[in-house]
């Protein structure tokens, strides 16, 4: 594998990791406070709000996984 590809390997599973879905809450959340802040609406709420929500539904992703298991 060359050195570049590697590189964007790396950072994609740090970035992703083993939760695509977090990873992807984090980018809209990160797109919808650019869109509020370029509105001139008070943007400041959006990433606390989605952090909290986006941890919730991890750890209800993980509660359920475990039960499956039995």
């Amino acid at each position: 594998m060359r050195p570049v590809e590697g590189f964007f390997a790396g950072v994609w599973g740090f970035v992703v990791g083993d939760d695509w879905r977090t990873a992807l809450g984090v980018v809209v959340a990160l797109a919808l406070t650019a869109l509020l802040a370029t509105a001139a609406i008070p943007a400041w709420w959006v990433m606390p709000v989605v952090v909290v929500g986006l941890l919730a539904l991890s750890i209800l992703r993980a509660a359920r996984s475990v039960s499956r298991r039995g």
